[in-house]
């Protein structure tokens, strides 16, 4: 699953409707006010990388999705010295 970010909710829902994904409001951390969120849409399909950047939008690997499976915890505590 990758994610799809887009300043202009029109790109967003070409997007989405194209490639069978859902938009909805992303956030970045920092950011107070709502209009400088981008538009963010779900999606997993071969041709994404190509439709996204043809409506001025970028991808990111979903790695850190909610539900997820969280990063693995240290065995063994860290020696500083």
């Amino acid at each position: 699953m990758q994610l799809a970010y887009f300043w202009e909710q029109e790109d967003a829902e070409a997007v989405a409707e194209l490639l069978g994904g859902e938009v909805r409001r992303g956030r970045f951390h920092g950011e107070d006010d709502d209009e400088d969120h981008p538009w963010v849409v779900a999606v997993d399909h071969p041709d994404a990388e190509r439709v996204v950047a043809e409506h001025d939008g970028w991808l990111e690997t979903g790695t850190n999705e909610v539900g997820g499976a969280p990063a693995p915890l240290p065995q063994e505590p860290k020696r500083f010295k």
